[in-house]
């Protein structure tokens, strides 16, 4: 091993490892080496290539392997080994110890970037690439949901899952289990992560239903991205109907019953009506159904203001939306042509809850959004209440704390989406859109106009 002469000219500043590994020149992803000193991407590292060809024309000399992570010298092609470049590869592929992860959640420690700015570990902006913050908040509400942190953060525990050959879902996996590390990584060099490549297999594998990234400037809607992606997700870890077939479903699913009853229409008469109750169409049929996140429907707004014309902001109890699944309450279904009466009744509740509090109603012309407040604890709320008696007694505990609360502010189709959550460590509450991090009372928090929240099942003490 030849000592480098040029270990001083690496720039640590300029050295970015989160967009696609491709070469600047060629475009091509084969091969492709970094130049530790501008940090640009360029391809091989033999005479005639691009890297090689900058290194003479640039006298940029210091160049890493993307894939292999070894460093070289270029021109003269030799093999660099010196641990005081292992941060750089550390930054390029961050690992965790399984001691490392069981500390997460209890250490509070800032890290410091290279350009000085302390961090937490997992309190990291992402950077908005173009209308994404619909993806951020989602990705960012993820990576604060613990048995799906500590899966994604050690590689091998999905290095074994076999794909059909040809398959790019898993990609995906592979993309979030990097996007995990470099949010939970203590010792990156910047305090932000850019969710490039996450995207790119997104888009790819989304069949570009989601965010192509050259043509869309309209922000899309977390609640679509997330139950894409945790089903997404949840087909490339091989998962099934069982719902112990993978790490979403051991963490997100849950089981209700619906009973549904057709409703004779409103024009026939009574005895037409009180003949069509008996025939079988009308009888009421129950199906068993598996749900990832609970729908929850607000009151609609108030038509009129009241006198001073100061229109109030309603609101309501989170506890209040809940009663539509306590298999009591009937909902109204309509179709275009018939009608229905269901009931909701929880019989199983996942280690983490998602509930998605329904805002947005198109109609033909427009979607208008529902202001109306929810109020909601942040801590300890028992999701019990709306249980039956006998399900509940098939729970341990059905006591929650919330760990994650998305928020849309502004106009329905223009609006964007911030997300608070709740960093374990130090116990406080912070809030982040795309880049910004500030900290937030939780008290601020009900406040909010939530759309999505994660609730996560307290442990016994």
């Amino acid at each position: 091993h030849r000592l480098c002469p040029y270990l001083d000219t690496i720039n640590r500043q300029v050295l970015d490892f989160d967009f696609e590994k491709l070469c600047s020149v060629s475009l091509s992803r084969i091969n492709v080496y970094a130049c530790l000193v501008c940090g640009k991407y360029f391809q091989g590292r033999g005479t005639n290539t691009h890297a090689y060809t900058h290194s003479v024309a640039e006298s940029h000399h210091v160049f890493l392997n993307l894939h292999t992570l070894k460093f070289y010298c270029l021109p003269d092609n030799y093999e660099i080994v010196d641990s005081s470049l292992d941060d750089i590869k550390y930054v390029l592929n961050p690992t965790f110890t399984s001691d490392h992860i069981r500390s997460l959640d209890t250490s509070d420690k800032l890290s410091r970037a290279i350009d000085g700015t302390l961090y937490l570990p997992g309190i990291v902006g992402l950077n908005n690439i173009k209308a994404n913050d619909y993806c951020n908040v989602i990705l960012q509400a993820l990576c604060h949901v613990t048995p799906l942190r500590d899966f994604f953060l050690r590689e091998i525990n999905y290095a074994r899952v076999k794909r059909p050959p040809g398959d790019s879902s898993f990609l995906l996996v592979q993309r979030f289990g990097e996007l995990m590390r470099k949010l939970w990584n203590p010792r990156n060099f910047k305090a932000h992560v850019s969710p490039h490549e996450m995207l790119q297999a997104v888009v790819l594998w989304s069949r570009k239903k989601f965010h192509d990234l050259h043509k869309t400037l309209v922000t899309g809607d977390p609640i679509d991205f997330l139950s894409w992606f945790l089903n997404a997700l949840h087909i490339a870890l091989n998962g099934n109907k069982s719902p112990e077939s993978s790490v979403i479903y051991r963490t997100f699913l849950g089981a209700m019953r619906i009973r549904t009853r057709k409703i004779p229409p409103v024009e026939l008469e009574e005895r037409q009506r009180s003949e069509l109750l008996l025939t079988q169409e009308y009888q009421e049929s129950v199906a068993d159904s598996p749900f990832l996140y609970l729908t929850c429907d607000l009151p609609p707004p108030p038509l009129f203001k009241d006198e001073i014309m100061e229109n109030i902001i309603p609101q309501v109890n989170l506890f209040t939306l809940l009663t539509k699944f306590n298999g009591e309450t009937e909902k109204e279904y309509k179709t275009y042509k018939e009608n229905f009466l269901k009931k909701f009744e929880i019989t199983r509740l996942p280690p983490f809850l998602i509930l998605y509090i329904k805002r947005f109603t198109k109609n033909t012309f427009f979607v208008e959004k529902n202001p109306t407040i929810v109020n909601f604890p942040v801590k300890s709320i028992d999701f019990g209440d709306f249980l039956t008696p006998e399900v509940k007694a098939l729970h341990k505990s059905t006591v929650y704390d919330l760990v994650a609360n998305v928020v849309h502010d502004g106009e329905p189709d223009k609006g964007t989406y911030r997300v608070h959550l709740l960093h374990k460590g130090n116990g406080k509450w912070y809030e982040m859109q795309d880049l910004h991090v500030t900290d937030i009372l939780p008290q601020m928090i009900t406040l909010t106009e939530a759309y999505i929240q994660i609730y996560e099942l307290k442990k016994e003490e």
